[in-house]
């Protein structure tokens, strides 16, 4: 549900996809706040490798790769 869904990552004004910073952190915020699903830019599937498994473990994470993917998947719409 949308209830337990946080999404993280920016956009800039031509549409090239940010980055989150200090995933680690961002994720354990995540947690804290209840979050189940996490909704992040593809880009930063590359910082997955310093975040500790456990705390990946905690989530199902969902890529996106634009704006409008991350709506649809926010929405469930395939």
């Amino acid at each position: 549900t949308l209830a337990n869904l946080v999404a993280l990552g920016d956009i800039s004004i031509s549409g090239a996809m940010m980055k989150v910073d200090e995933l680690a952190n961002t994720l354990q915020v995540c947690l804290d706040s209840g979050a189940k699903k996490v909704l992040m830019p593809i880009t930063s599937a590359a910082d997955l490798g310093s975040v500790p498994a456990e705390l990946i473990g905690c989530f199902n994470l969902i890529f996106y790769n634009s704006a409008e993917d991350a709506v649809y998947k926010a929405l469930g719409v395939e």
